[in-house]
């Protein structure tokens, strides 16, 4: 009897643990489908209006020109903020560690990233958003891929680049992070380069050639501003001022992709941003020269992921005891004051057009 009565318990048991473990499969499952027919509509109202706001505002941009890319970078940011907030509604936060960029968040920078996954876009989209006004102006280079995506009219018009990357343009595409890594490391042995684990070596070219283009040469071979008197610089863009050097490290090494922040499938993650800035004058101009700031800069990256693996936190900065760190904080009302924004103007483009349609047909 007794052996019974345990047969029965741990039956129960077992029963309670798959009624438990499939109705939260099922909410997860649930909770997917609602995310993606949100971000299915928000991007169906979000996107042409934008397209459709900028069209009508054409005659301004002839007339005005600085108003109207002023209004096209608040809407782009409110895209931008959009996408933030599929991340952020589900727990996906970002806490950031290393120099402070905000003091130069208004001044012209060059940003390099240890590209990993899809969902690194959607992190450097909510970081910017309480940087001041770079999240406006910022310029995206990209492969020329996304321009057939959703968002690529979006990033024509805001005047991104598109770029086909390498050899057979990264044969189509297919190499994930893991064959990328491999292809490195191959590379780097057989020009006697540093072996890396957590990064793979930066691509070059196109480095070189926004360094060269947005920066004024100086005698000692470095990059730097060209010599103005005040009035010249206050009345003309100073060129390129900083680069950032910017790591993203995922808990347990585990990038977080672009499904994620569609479906919210993963619990609650803190991505961690680690920021280093280098005065331009810094970054040396010469080609064989630069290629070696940029290894190095990928060897910092290897050790700073390699640290962070290992004790869940960055090293502290030059002349620090601990490392200090920052919450990154998005304001939920400002958040969905955009979304109404998108779904107001959606509905009035709808009527609009339907109007007009109505009127010639």
């Amino acid at each position: 009897m007794k052996a019974l009565r345990d047969f029965k318990w741990t039956l129960s048991t077992r029963m309670a643990q798959l009624l438990d473990g499939a109705s939260k499969l099922g909410w997860v499952l649930l909770r997917a489908v609602l995310r993606f027919v949100f971000m299915f509509f928000n991007n169906c109202v979000a996107i042409p209006s934008y397209c459709l706001y900028l069209l009508l505002l054409q005659p301004l941009r002839i007339w005005d020109s600085y108003t109207f890319w002023h209004i096209e970078g608040v809407m782009f940011k409110w895209l931008l903020g959009m996408v933030s907030s599929w991340g952020w509604v589900a727990g996906y936060t970002v806490t950031e560690w290393g120099d402070d960029v905000r003091p130069i968040s208004e001044e012209a920078a060059m940003v390099i990233v240890n590209h990993q996954s899809t969902g690194d876009v959607c992190t450097l989209m909510m970081c910017l958003q309480d940087k001041g006004t770079v999240v406006r102006k910022m310029m995206w280079l990209m492969d020329h891929v996304f321009k057939y995506t959703n968002f690529g009219l979006v990033s024509l018009i805001h005047g991104d680049f598109f770029i086909r990357q390498g050899k057979a343009h990264r044969d189509k595409q297919r190499f994930t992070m893991e064959k990328r890594r491999e292809t490195s490391q191959s590379f780097a042995k057989k020009h006697s380069l540093p072996h890396l684990t957590h990064v793979t070596l930066p691509r070059l070219g196109a480095t070189h050639v926004i360094l060269k283009t947005l920066s004024a040469q100086q005698e000692n071979g470095s990059l730097g501003c060209e010599t103005r008197t005040t009035n010249q610089t206050a009345n003309k863009h100073k060129g390129l001022q900083w680069v950032i050097d910017v790591t993203i490290a995922y808990p347990k090494a585990r990038p977080m992709d672009i499904q994620t922040w569609i479906f919210g499938y993963r619990p609650p993650t803190v991505t961690h941003v680690h920021y280093r800035m280098y005065p331009i004058k810094d970054v040396p101009v010469e080609a064989e020269a630069l290629t070696d700031w940029l290894y190095q800069r990928f060897v910092e990256k290897e050790e700073l992921l390699t640290y962070f693996y290992d004790k869940g936190s960055f090293p502290p900065l030059e002349g620090q005891k601990e490392a200090a760190s920052r919450q990154m904080t998005l304001d939920p009302m400002w958040l969905c004051s955009i979304q109404i924004f998108a779904f107001a103007s959606g509905y009035m483009w709808y009527s609009v057009l339907q109007y007009l349609y109505c009127c010639l047909f």
